[in-house]
C-alpha cells in the first residue's frame, strides 16, 4: 500500500509538471506569436509604402505625358516621341499592378529616365513657344507650379486609401488574434459528476429513482490556467430532459447569449475562480417529478461551453 501511494505521488507530480511546462509553452508561444506578428507588420507597411509612391509617381508621370502630347499638338510639333514613351509607361504600370516581386530600385531607376525625358521635352516646348510667340516665361511658370501643386493632391490622395487599408488589415489580424487569447483563458470543466440527494442530504449517484431524491448535485473541477483571470465567473447550468427540454422553473433560470443565439438555462452561479483546480458544486431543487431516461447536462461561462455531462432517471 505504501510502495502504491508514492507511485501515485509521483505520477501526480509528473503530471502537474507537464502541465506547467505545456503552460509555459503556451504562453511563449503567444508572446512569439505577437513578436512576429509585429515584426511582419513592419515589412507589410513599408513594401505598402513604396508600392503606393511609386504607382503615384507612375501616375504623375502618366499625366504630364498625356499634357505634353496635347500642348505639342497645339504648337504643331511631331508627337511620335511622346506617344512612343507613353506607351512603354503603361506597359511599367501595367507591370507594376501584377507583379509579385516588387522591386523598389527598378522602378526608381525607370523613373528617373522618365523625369529625364519630360526635362528634355520641356526644352523642347519651350523652343517651340518661343517661335509661335503663344505664351511668356512668367505664364509657362505658373502652370508648372499648377501641376506641381494638383500631382501633389493626386498623391496625398491616394496615399490616405492606401494607409486606410493598410489599417482595416492590421484591425483584422488585431481581432483575430485577440479571439485566440480568449478562447485560450476560457474556463474549463473537467470531471462533471450528477448526483441525487435525498431531503435527508444522503447521495445517490447511478440511477437516480425520482421519487426518493429532493435535489440534483451537480460538482466539477476548474483547472488552473495562467491566461485566466482571477475573478468572479458567471456559470450556467442547463439541465435537459429526455426529450431535450431545459428544466426551467421557480424564477430560477433564464436565458443566456451562445453563438449568437439566445438559450435557456437552469441555474446561474458566481463562481470566485481561484486557480488552483478547484472543486465546485451548483445544487439544483427539483420543482417537479422527474421523468425516467437519460438528462444531459451543459456547462456555459463567458460565452464558451466549459463542460458536459449526464444522468439516467429510473
Amino acid at each position: 500500500m505504501e510502495t502504491t501511494s508514492q507511485n501515485n505521488s509521483g505520477a501526480l507530480r509528473t503530471g502537474l509538471i507537464v502541465l506547467l511546462a505545456a503552460l509555459a509553452l503556451v504562453g511563449y508561444l503567444y508572446f512569439n506569436a505577437q513578436s512576429k506578428n509585429k515584426d511582419l507588420q513592419g515589412l507589410l507597411d513599408t513594401k505598402v509604402g513604396e508600392l503606393s509612391d511609386t504607382k503615384v509617381r507612375l501616375d504623375s508621370i502618366s499625366r504630364a505625358l498625356d499634357a505634353k502630347i496635347l500642348e505639342v499638338e497645339s504648337l504643331g510639333g511631331s508627337v511620335e516621341e511622346l506617344e512612343k514613351i507613353k506607351a512603354e509607361l503603361q506597359k511599367d504600370i501595367a507591370s507594376l499592378k501584377s507583379s509579385s516581386n516588387f522591386s523598389a530600385k527598378k522602378y526608381n531607376d525607370k523613373i528617373a529616365e522618365y523625369e529625364k525625358f519630360l526635362a528634355a521635352k520641356d526644352e523642347e516646348i519651350m523652343k517651340l513657344k518661343e517661335e509661335n510667340g503663344l505664351l511668356s516665361s512668367e505664364n509657362l511658370t505658373l502652370k508648372t507650379e499648377k501641376e506641381e501643386v494638383i500631382n501633389q493632391n493626386v498623391a496625398l490622395s491616394q496615399s490616405k486609401d492606401s494607409l486606410t487599408h493598410v489599417v482595416d488589415e492590421v484591425s483584422v489580424k488585431n481581432k483575430d488574434l485577440q479571439d485566440k487569447v480568449n478562447t485560450a483563458a476560457a474556463l474549463k470543466a473537467v470531471n462533471v459528476e450528477i448526483v441525487g440527494l435525498t431531503s435527508k442530504g444522503k447521495e445517490k449517484d447511478g440511477k437516480i429513482k425520482s421519487k426518493r431524491i429532493d435535489q440534483l448535485k451537480v460538482t466539477y473541477h476548474l483547472p488552473s490556467n495562467p491566461l485566466t483571470e482571477k475573478t468572479n465567473k458567471d456559470v450556467y447550468l442547463r439541465i435537459l430532459d429526455p426529450n431535450g427540454a431545459v428544466l426551467n422553473d421557480m424564477g430560477r433560470g433564464g436565458v443566456l447569449d451562445f453563438a449568437g443565439k439566445e438559450i435557456g438555462y437552469t441555474l446561474r452561479q458566481a463562481v470566485p475562480y481561484t486557480n488552483n483546480d478547484q472543486e465546485v458544486a451548483m445544487y439544483y431543487q427539483k420543482g417537479q417529478e422527474f421523468n425516467s431516461g437519460v438528462y444531459s447536462v451543459e456547462l456555459y461561462s463567458e460565452g464558451f461551453k466549459i463542460g458536459t455531462g449526464n444522468f439516467q432517471i429510473k
